[in-house]
């Protein structure tokens, strides 16, 4: 029988956690069970990899203090990959016996959390250990205590090795139903090759710079393709024929790399982006001008009279532009 101890604790001398897990290994160790124990805070760089341990095991411990609140973030960061990344077949057959040693409050509610998490999960349940230590020493002192500990293990023990069963959860029901995760269904080889990037910090600082300069790039395609259409668009809704008219323009927009053409032939229209050699006027203005003239608040002439326009050419193919282009 093959016992996985998970230690989510800070390893300091007097946590109590670490005296109730040395004396259950103890207990496990004479009943010919090997123990490995994976001490989380030795592992923070490898947390999301560590739920393919789970495989080599029958059943697990998990072991955590609770200091000021909670189970600790590294036994959460753990129960995270395992959700996220390890393979819920494989933790259908696992038992988990908690323990939550506080020596604040909340070791309840600590040992709560490591059960519905693991029933969500999938995984089996074993009774497990909960306290409240005030002092470390008398606690280790404390032969009853010790006795409650080894009966602990034992039970634990009998349980994997009887495969006991157990009636349904409703966390199970949640499971199934509300907690359904929206994500691409991976194969147990897939899911360990992708955890085993996760856990390379230069492979997700790499990925994660590669999508910021392509979020960058799409970002700036997309404002460029919104506000350099609707003034293409715009230009060809308002277009009104003027017979006797053949003029070329060129305009320099601020803020727009290529500089637009229109192209006006009596009746036909031809507008893009592009330079032309030819052009009878070429005018330069900012996005903020081209927006009061498209939006009606004012014309092709009257930012040429006010300076917001520049032109170079024959004035009155320029003016013609507030006829063809009625704003």
């Amino acid at each position: 029988m093959i016992v996985n101890l998970y230690y989510g604790g800070r390893g300091v001398l007097d946590d109590p956690t670490l005296y109730v897990i040395n004396k259950m290994e103890e207990v496990l160790k004479e009943l010919n069970v090997t123990v490995t124990r994976y001490n989380l805070y030795e592992l923070k760089n490898s947390l999301v990899t560590l739920h393919q341990s789970l495989k080599e095991a029958d059943g697990i411990i998990l072991a955590s203090t609770v200091e000021w609140i909670g189970i600790g973030g590294h036994m959460q960061n753990f129960l995270d990959s395992c959700w996220l990344y390890a393979d819920k077949d494989v933790i259908a057959d696992l038992y988990m016996m908690p323990v939550v040693m506080s020596t604040t409050y909340g070791e309840k509610e600590g040992m709560l959390t490591l059960q519905n998490a693991w029933e969500i999960l999938g995984g089996k349940l074993c009774d497990g250990i909960r306290g409240y230590v005030e002092d470390s020493a008398t606690f280790e002192a404390n032969e009853e205590y010790a006795t409650y500990i080894e009966k602990k293990a034992e039970n634990l023990y009998r349980t994997i090795a009887q495969k006991r069963t157990e009636l349904p959860s409703s966390n199970q029901a949640v499971k199934n139903s509300v907690l359904r995760t929206h994500r691409i269904e991976l194969k147990p080889q897939e899911s360990e090759l992708l955890s085993k990037y996760v856990s390379n910090d230069d492979y997700v600082r790499r990925q994660k710079e590669d999508l910021e300069e392509l979020s960058g790039l799409f970002s700036e395609r997309l404002e460029a393709m919104s506000e350099e259409g609707l003034f293409i668009k715009n230009i060809r809704e308002k277009f009104l024929a003027k017979q006797g008219l053949a003029a070329k323009y060129q305009m320099m927009i601020d803020g727009i790399s290529e500089p637009v053409y229109i192209i006006v032939d009596n009746d036909t229209l031809d507008v893009g982006y592009g330079k032309i050699n030819d052009a009878d006027v070429v005018a330069k203005l900012s996005e903020r001008t081209l927006d009061d003239i498209l939006s009606g608040a004012s014309t092709f002439q009257k930012a040429f009279m006010s300076g917001e326009m520049t032109a170079k050419g024959d004035f009155n193919t320029l003016t013609a532009l507030d006829e063809v282009f009625p704003f």
